[in-house]
């Protein structure tokens, strides 16, 4: 999937989980997440770590539904 696709559906829905080719999971927020268009880059800054994600890679977008931290 192509990254502007990634880019557009986080501006339209604030809140993304993606899964890329390479078998992992990230979930995206707009406050957190910065698109290089130029270098074909995702970076998630996260409590723990910052992650650099080729844009390219991501296989699939679930959109994130609000809910209850104990559902």
């Amino acid at each position: 999937m192509k990254m502007e696709i990634v880019h557009e559906l986080l501006q339209e829905w604030g809140e993304l989980i993606i899964h890329t080719a390479g078998g992992q999971t990230f979930e995206l927020h707009l406050g957190d997440t910065k698109f290089d268009t130029e270098r074909r880059l995702l970076t998630l800054r996260g409590p723990k770590a910052t992650y650099v994600i080729d844009g390219d890679a991501v296989e699939s977008v679930t959109k994130h539904y609000g809910h209850r931290e104990d559902d």
